[in-house]
Formats: structure tokens, sequence, C-alpha cells
């Protein structure tokens, strides 16, 4: 079965614009820009097979400059339109040559949103065309008079807070936008307001209150605390990961070391591109989290990695731990080589890494030392690196929401 994801991100979000910079989307909070938190949950599901996002024309930089691009599974995003209704129809257009089962529709504001939550709607949709993530409502309801005093009380059993993401059967929500551009519909505040009107059955699956979505610079301020403070209270530890990697010369004309093609009189041999900075990285990083080594999951056996770029083992790294609910912190890497010398490339180097990981160049250390004319280094047979990486990860499981039919 095919799945996939729609991230929803080309809003202006002008209620958190008092503060923020930039639309909240990519405001920085925990270290991170808000839409890498709900890309790198979607990514990290083996059930979702691609993942599309949707960006406004204006936010290119923007997302460029986020990182956001650290899986296979993610596609060249798309432009949206003038409403939400507008963006999510491009970003169901834009994934119909996957020609997906299902797709699964959610707001890049929503950061927090758990791997449980995702796997429920798509259970949902098992026995129904569709199904939203929600919350029931706790709180007594006021109608208020114009002149803001009371005018009744609502009941509030049965009413439920919509929340994403919302999941359907492809061809049936892909129709039911379609038919709703054509009526001149562009008034729909959510997906499941759009399936109702196309005679879309939607199911409830409840979710936790701690998928919120930030709407006002408060928001932001807030989501930014929250992970701060699971850092700072025991909900969240710190880890650290190692890694070591070594490849001998052979002829060529140049090595790729950090994700940087530096010339030189020989090259690194391997069934990649033999980086070793960036492969002793991704070990590190698969450290952390106790997900094996570089060859379990690039096997050099299998063809498709011959000649790879590295980048993409070390963004697939990053990814996991992403799904984990981690935050790489830094990041530091020492080169054992005679030459060519690193100096004059560290900050490409270091640029080139703090994208792939979404950190700041002060979070990537890059070091060299020779090896006094010693050992396979030192005789220039060779290049090793060791790599060690320093990750923030949550000592519990996410509340696990139930499912209602």
């Amino acid at each position: 079965m095919k799945i996939a994801a729609l991230i929803v991100a080309a809003g202006r979000g002008a209620r958190a614009s008092g503060s923020a910079p930039v639309p909240k989307q990519y405001a920085v909070i925990g270290g991170a820009p808000v839409i890498t938190y709900a890309v790198d949950t979607f990514a990290a599901l083996k059930s979702i097979s691609a993942v599309q996002i949707i960006t406004h024309p204006d936010d290119d930089k923007l997302f460029s400059d986020s990182a956001v691009m650290t899986s296979t599974k993610i596609s060249p995003p798309v432009h949206g339109g003038a409403t939400r209704q507008a963006s999510v129809l491009a970003g169901l257009e834009a994934v119909a040559a996957l020609s997906p089962d299902l797709v699964l529709i959610h707001d890049a504001a929503r950061p927090f949103v758990s791997s449980q939550t995702i796997e429920n709607v798509i259970a949902a949709l098992a026995w129904a065309p569709g199904a939203i993530a929600a919350v029931p409502l706790a709180d007594t309801l006021k109608r208020a008079h114009p002149d803001g005093t009371i005018a009744s009380t609502i009941d509030r059993a049965g009413l439920w807070r919509a929340q994403t993401p919302q999941g359907f059967h492809y061809s049936a929500i892909l129709q039911g936008h379609r038919a709703a551009t054509a009526a001149g519909r562009q008034d729909f505040t959510d997906d499941a307001a759009l399936a109702e009107w196309a005679g879309i059955k939607v199911a409830l699956v409840e979710d936790s209150a701690d998928n919120v979505k930030i709407t006002t610079a408060a928001d932001i301020l807030a989501a930014d605390r929250r992970l701060a403070t699971d850092m700072t209270t025991g909900t969240m530890e710190t880890r650290t990961g190692s890694g070591f990697d070594v490849h001998r010369f052979t002829d060529g004309d140049h090595v790729w070391l950090g994700g940087i093609k530096i010339p030189h009189s020989h090259k690194l041999d391997g069934h990649s591109d033999a980086d070793v900075v960036l492969h002793a990285l991704t070990d590190a990083l698969l450290g952390v989290i106790g997900d094996g080594d570089i060859g379990q999951h690039f096997p050099p056996s299998d063809p498709q990695w011959k000649g790879a770029a590295s980048m993409l083992f070390l963004a697939d790294a990053a990814r996991r731990v992403g799904a984990r609910g981690g935050r790489i912190i830094n990041v530091d890497v020492t080169v054992l080589a005679e030459a060519p010398r690193i100096g004059p490339h560290r900050p490409q180097m270091q640029d080139a890494i703090a994208q792939a990981l979404g950190l700041t160049v002060d979070r990537v250390g890059i070091k060299a030392t020779t090896t006094e004319g010693m050992g396979f280094t030192g005789r220039r047979e060779g290049i090793a690196a060791m790599a060690t990486a320093t990750v923030m990860l949550p000592t519990s499981d996410a509340q696990r929401p139930r499912s209602i039919r």
C-alpha cells in the first residue's frame, strides 16, 4: 500500500508575525525550524511512501535554509495557492504520479504530532474512507452576544476539536477537492469539512492535546520553552555516539570529505563516494540510537549505492534520530591524514554538514591531524576519520491515543 503525506506549509501565519521575522513554520524552536519536526516524523515512518511539502512562492530560500530535505522520501516542494484548500489540492495533484492508495494531510505548524497518532489515523482508514486526529472537548462552551456577554451555553456532548493529520483514500479526496474547486468553493477550513461536503464519511481518531498548532507569537515561545523544558527536566536525556571510518587511496584526482569535493593526487576507494568524514559521522548518529551501522543500512553489496553521495547516508541517520524524537545538538569530527590539508576547506565542510543536519555551523566541529608519518595514514595510503555526535532524546514513549468507531 502506498501512503503519501502532504505537509502544508504555504500559510503566512499573520497572528504569529508580531515576534517572528519569518512565517511561523520557519520560526526556530528547540534549535530547529518548526517545519522540520513534522517532516522528520512522517519521513521516518516505514508506512509512509512519500512526503510532499507545499510551500509559499516567497519562501523558497527559507525552505532551502531549513535543511528539511533529510530523506529520499521527501519530494521537492510545490507551491501552494491563495487558500489552504488550494494548497492542499496542489499537493494532491503533485503526488498523482505516485498513485497513492491513501493520503495524510498535516499542518507544518503542528510540530509535536506523534508517530502513534499518524499510525492510528492510517489504521482507521482500513474501515473508513476518511479519518482525522481529534480531541474531545472538555471545556464548557458559551455563545456570546455582540456586546460580549453570554447568550447561551452550548452542550459539548459529542463535540470534538479537529487536528491533523487528516487521512483519506486518495482518489476520493482528490475528486472531492476538484469538485469543490469546480463549484467555486474555497471556504473550507479543513479537509474533513470538504470531505463532509463531498459525501465522504470521516472517522474520529482520539489524539493527544499535545499535538498543538502554532498560531500566535505566544505559541512559538511556548513551543520553544516546551522543548527546552523537556531537555532539562528529565523527559529528555543526552546521549553521545561515536563513529570511525577509513578508506585507502586509489587512482584519481579528487577526494570527497565532509560533503566537499577536494582536488587531490588520488581518490578514496569505496563503493560509494568513500567520504570518510560523513561515514564516521553517520555511524556516530546511528550509535546514539543503537541502530546498527552504515554497512547494515547501506551494504556495499547493494548496487544502488555504488558511487552514491554519502550525504544520503548522513541524512538517513539524521532522519532516524528525528523519528525517535531526538534533536542533534552538535557533532565533532577529527580527520587523520597527511594530505590533503583540511584547513582551507573547513568552512565549506562545516556549512555542508550543518545544512544536512539542520544545525548552525558553530555546532559542527571539524579538526585534522597527521600521524607524524606513522602508520597507513603516515605513509599516505589512505585517510581515517573519527566522529562524535551529541543528541537529546526523549526518555519515555509518547502518549498513545486510541481510535474510536
